[in-house]
């Protein structure tokens, strides 16, 4: 795909598909839809922010609320090494003497009228943040310094960030925090969510295994250990496939307990059902 802006040709990025499923924390689902509702001729969408503990399904959340409204949806990944030409647009050598400039799915978002999820923002620096101001505000354009153009955003483009909450990110800087709004806090799912989540991402897993695995990260979250649902879902994948090799043998709580060793460490036991 193509497009030019003021005589430059953009090449385009695909959007994503992911087959995944929001279960259950329908509030948290309807707080960000609000947030990307436009009122009036004269309201513009917000950009929200999904915070929480890594692995408690924050991208999975923006992805689902993103596919209710039918649109192309784009991931970008941000890192401590992303620049704002990164974010923005590209170039790229196609032959002698010869750019090619890429649009990231970010810019591609803008221009085709998607949905933009921009995963871990704040492990980006401010310089990174700093391109998109003008993005996150009543302007919504971004500009290219590389390929001197400025690119105005579609109507119905969206963005939301999802921002873990530990100590390996940077804080935003003031200026970016009050564009990025509302807040919305993915906390640890209900017992019956959780193994709801598990039985969805374990379609194959018999009911003890999950219910053994929902008890666990119910009693470290009870504990403010920071396992989370991703957490679960890997002990089980992984005891069933111990459980596999064995064809059975094994009894199941020595395999998930065995797992919960591998995966979290052998401190993480103490939450676990003894056999």
């Amino acid at each position: 795909m193509i497009v030019e802006i003021d005589g430059v040709p953009l090449h385009l990025a695909h959007p994503d598909a992911l087959s995944v499923k929001w279960v259950g924390q329908e509030e948290v689902m309807r707080q960000l839809l609000a947030a990307w509702l436009v009122v009036d001729e004269r309201d513009i969408p917000m950009n929200p922010r999904l915070v929480g503990k890594p692995g408690v399904g924050k991208t999975t959340l923006a992805y689902a609320a993103a596919s209710r409204l039918s649109r192309e949806i784009f991931i970008m990944q941000a890192t401590v090494d992303t620049r704002p030409e990164d974010l923005i647009v590209q170039p790229v050598i196609e032959g002698p003497g010869q750019l090619r400039y890429v649009a990231s799915p970010l810019v591609t978002a803008m221009l085709r009228g998607g949905i933009v999820i921009l995963d871990e923002g704040n492990r980006m620096s401010e310089k990174s943040w700093a391109s998109l101001a003008p993005l996150l505000d009543t302007r919504r354009y971004v500009e290219s310094i590389v390929a001197g153009i400025k690119i105005q955003a579609h109507p119905l483009f969206r963005l939301v960030a999802t921002m873990n909450d530990d100590s390996s990110t940077f804080d935003l800087p003031e200026y970016i925090h009050s564009r990025l709004q509302p807040q919305i806090l993915i906390d640890f799912p209900e017992r019956d969510e959780e193994l709801s989540i598990l039985r969805e991402n374990l379609p194959f897993a018999d009911d003890k295994i999950l219910e053994y695995v929902t008890d666990f990260l119910q009693q470290a979250h009870n504990n403010d250990e920071r396992f989370t649902v991703r957490d679960g879902i890997n002990i089980g994948r992984y005891a069933i496939k111990l459980m596999t090799t064995l064809d059975g043998r094994a009894d199941f709580t020595h395999a998930v307990r065995f797992s919960i060793d591998k995966v979290l460490g052998e401190e993480a036991l103490r939450y676990a059902r003894r056999p």
